[in-house]
């Protein structure tokens, strides 16, 4: 039972994340839900001191590129989510509005851009947490990051 508690604790990150991959909330929740579910059934395979919320990312990631591969074999992509009214008092307006901007400026990032950015500065991982859960060189993380960086602000500068 300890193992499905502190995995429940993981959840928003871990649906935040699946977010930044998937871009589509019902493909972000698909791909959560996936992801939990072969948490409890490879349990086992978790080593108890380990993070589990690395662990879990990382099959969330590995099901996430094999969503598109299947994808691409059949020549689909994720559909950008529906634009919809924004409610609400008027600072909390300006914050859906920045934060669509970023998630569109998010969506136009490679996946390898993304998700460096949704780990290490959406997450807040450490460089070398991070590069572990991608299983990738520090430095090729380190290099996705900047070019992901100033991709993002130029995104985010069209976007204003």
């Amino acid at each position: 039972m300890r193992f499905e508690n502190e995995l429940l604790t993981h959840l928003p990150r871990l649906r935040r994340v699946a977010h930044a991959l998937a871009r589509n909330p019902a493909d972000a929740d698909d791909l959560l839900q996936a992801a939990v579910e072969r948490a409890l059934t490879r349990r086992d395979q978790w080593q108890a001191g380990t993070r589990l919320d690395a662990w879990a990312i990382r099959i969330l990631r590995n099901l996430w590129i094999d969503t598109v591969r299947a994808q691409a074999r059949r020549r689909e992509t994720f559909v950008p989510p529906e634009e919809g009214d924004v409610v609400g008092r008027q600072g909390e307006q300006e914050m859906t509005v920045e934060m669509h901007n970023i998630g569109r400026a998010m969506g136009k990032l490679p996946p390898e851009q993304r998700e460096v950015i949704a780990l290490v500065m959406v997450e807040g991982f450490a460089y070398r947490e991070a590069a572990e859960i991608l299983d990738i060189p520090i430095g090729t993380l380190t290099s996705r990051l900047v070019r992901g960086r100033e991709a993002l602000l130029g995104h985010l500068g069209e976007a204003a």
